[in-house]
């Protein structure tokens, strides 16, 4: 099933454009009345298109200046779809919070903070785990030290991570240390 959803508003031709050409795009469509369109709330997972902007609505695409290309039409829904997409894919919740993976930064309702990229690289890896992460594991998939030397890293950076954490959001157990290694705490 194509994820890729768009409603068109007053314009038709538009409409009656794709049905023609529907087997050639890539993106669900419909054309939507105005009861429908006051209907749409302000998260709704589909770009909408326009004449005109429509306001307390995000993803819009506006077309107000004619005549246009198709392709150049086709263009920008294809690039507002990558960019939807994007988006969708950089923010992860877990537990109480949210992280934006692109601009590295974990959040609550009521706060922010800045990480490195190791520090995200170590949060998304314990939580795609499905039980707690040995040093040695995160030494090898996270920093990629192979070696057998005895090195303190990944033990100094969670101790950082979590007292930057602590400092922050008040959370002393957002990272728990187990006998058998780290883990994220996914409860919220």
């Amino acid at each position: 099933m194509n994820s890729h959803n768009l409603v068109i508003y007053e314009l038709d031709e538009l409409y009656k454009i794709f049905e023609e050409i529907k087997k050639d795009i890539n993106f669900n469509f419909e054309k939507i009345t105005k009861q429908e369109l006051l209907n749409l709330n302000s998260n709704t997972n589909c770009l909408i298109l326009t004449k005109k902007e429509i306001p307390g609505l995000d993803n819009q695409i506006i077309f107000d200046k004619f005549p246009i290309s198709i392709f150049k039409i086709l263009e920008k829904i294809n690039i507002e779809f990558i960019k939807k997409n994007f988006q969708q894919q950089s923010e992860i919740s877990i537990g109480n919070y949210m992280f934006n993976i692109n601009s590295r930064e974990m959040f609550s309702s009521s706060d922010k903070l800045k990480l490195t990229e190791k520090e995200i690289s170590s949060i998304i890896y314990l939580l795609k785990a499905k039980k707690p992460v040995k040093i040695k594991e995160l030494q090898s998939n996270v920093w990629g030290y192979q070696s057998q030397l005895e090195t303190h890293t990944v033990e100094t950076h969670i101790y950082r991570l979590r007292k930057k954490i602590s400092k922050v959001f008040k959370d002393e157990s957002f990272i728990l240390s187990k006998d058998d290694g780290y883990e994220v705490n996914k409860k919220k």
